[in-house]
């Protein structure tokens, strides 16, 4: 392989004109997306503006940017022939360049988002591999199209995913945000949401499902399919031919796919021991909703007025940043803190400056100490204030009965779906008497998590619910099937035999 040249990224770190060999780069690549080879410098004329392109376009030539050929076209006279004209294209290196800088433009500061429909395109390519592979002979060409279109669904699906956490942590730490803005952004980014958290529960049981109906032997075939098809086109090496050897190309294209698909399987189904990226995906979406219900609360308390703490300490910081001296910052100390000794009781503003002039150590006994002066309204009554009525203490009589009723309420709500879920002994969701719609939600989300965490279609899963309320475990049963009537349709599937029970 040709060492790399980074000239061509040169013009980047130009200390002048960096802006216009910018432009000018640009206008070669939109050039070559509208299939024009050649560019002549009269025709850059409004690209740099200001600047003549001739000095420029000479560089961008001795960095390998662009390649300069002699204009013989429009020549008439022999003058004209030894006039110096050129006519620029762009260089292979210097087209590399542009491409990765355009897509560096267009990923750097791009939001991420939660593409539903990537999963939806990921359940039809597999279903489109399964039919395939259940023929006598598959279709090159058409489990070639299928894993290649798998594969880009599941890179932007992850990418983006990665790209939405990191910008919903971003968002979750705002500061200084517009309150009422934030709220409004908040309630749609909730909803956006609980609809890919919906989504993916569904989506990624599915997908789970459709993998484990490709067994090892026919992922290989697949895979080796596309990659006997890419290593056909693949171009012979330079060393290869020097060596009079046979290039090896298709072992390296194969790891690649198997790396894919082995990488595709981990994000979906996970391995024993380690939890699925969709799951943490799932988890990490599900406790972004406390929290930017958290953000909201917190700055509804700050538009209410009331103390941050954060704030506080920071001023506090910066005063003691701004202290002339130790001595102003002991006295800072004391008064944030309440440092101050014991013999602060009753002192006057002209005792503090005597105090100042004249420090007590803290370790000195009291009849060795000056004395202190005492009112002699504190003397006779033991407070400085007149006494009087005292404030009225507030009945919460009424506040404390509510908040008993709700969790009462709560109690008796719990009960209620405990005893339609909970079973000592397991059975199909047909034995299940489903007459809350909580409880039936709460169903479909236990029996989701469950069927989420499976590996092996015989395997016997054990899992939590998010609060660690319930405990539900799921047994195959793939030779029947159960249906369960609801309000909104039948759900109809294995018949597989579940025990809900209350977590130890």
């Amino acid at each position: 392989m040709p060492e790399a040249s980074y000239d061509v990224f040169r013009y980047l770190g130009a200390t002048e004109h960096a802006e216009a060999y910018r432009e000018i780069m640009r206008a070669f690549a939109a050039a070559k997306q509208r299939f024009i080879v050649h560019v002549r410098p009269e025709e850059l004329s409004g690209v740099a503006s200001g600047v003549d392109p001739g000095a420029l376009l000479k560089q961008l030539v001795d960095w390998g940017n662009l390649k300069a050929d002699p204009d013989t076209s429009r020549v008439a006279t022999v003058e004209e022939f030894n006039r110096a004209r050129f006519v620029y294209q762009l260089t292979a290196a210097g087209e590399s360049a542009e491409r990765a800088l355009s897509e560096f433009d267009r990923t750097f500061g791009a939001a991420g988002e939660l593409q539903s429909w990537a999963l939806d395109d990921i359940v039809d390519q597999l279903n489109a591999i399964i039919v395939q592979l259940a023929l006598a002979t598959p279709d090159e060409a058409k489990v070639a199209l299928a894993l290649t279109t798998l594969s880009d669904r599941f890179t932007g699906l992850a990418t983006n995913a990665q790209a939405f956490s990191g910008d919903l942590q971003r968002t979750i730490d705002l500061r200084g945000v517009d309150t009422e803005a934030f709220i409004a952004y908040k309630e749609r980014l909730i909803g956006y949401l609980q609809r890919f958290i919906q989504d993916l529960v569904t989506r990624t049981a599915e997908i789970a499902s459709l993998l484990e109906r490709i067994p090892a032997t026919d992922a290989e075939r697949a895979l080796r399919m596309v990659a006997v098809r890419q290593a056909r086109d693949a171009a012979p090496a330079a060393d290869d031919a020097a060596r009079h050897a046979e290039p090896d190309v298709l072992e390296p294209i194969l790891g690649q796919w198997r790396d894919r698909f082995d990488g595709f399987r981990q994000w979906f189904v996970g391995s024993a021991g380690a939890v699925s990226q969709s799951q943490r995906l799932r988890h990490m979406a599900i406790n972004a909703v406390p929290a930017l219900l958290g953000v909201v609360q917190r700055l509804g308390e700050q538009r209410a007025g009331r103390s941050d703490r954060v704030a506080d300490f920071r001023s506090l910081a910066v005063w003691f940043a701004e202290a002339p001296d130790d001595a102003h910052r002991h006295r800072l100390a004391a008064v944030a803190f309440g440092l101050a000794s014991a013999r602060h009781l009753g002192i006057e503003e002209h005792e503090l400056d005597e105090r100042e002039r004249h420090p007590v150590s803290a370790t000195t006994a009291w009849a060795d100490a000056p004395a202190v002066e005492i009112s002699p309204r504190l003397r006779a009554t033991g407070s400085y204030e007149r006494r009087g009525q005292p404030s009225r203490v507030r009945d919460r009589a009424a506040e404390r009965r509510a908040i008993a009723r709700a969790v009462e309420a709560q109690r008796v709500a719990a009960d209620r779906l405990s005893a339609q879920l909970v079973a000592d002994e397991p059975g199909t969701i047909a034995d299940v008497e489903l007459v809350d719609p909580a409880a039936r939600a709460l169903l479909l989300h236990l029996l989701g998590d469950a069927l989420a965490q499976r590996r092996d279609p015989l395997e016997t899963v054990t899992v939590a619910s998010l609060d660690g309320a319930y405990r539900v475990e799921v047994e195959p049963h793939p030779d029947a099937v159960a249906s369960l009537a609801m309000p909104d349709g039948v759900l109809t599937g294995p018949a597989h035999r579940i025990r809900i029970g209350h977590a130890r």
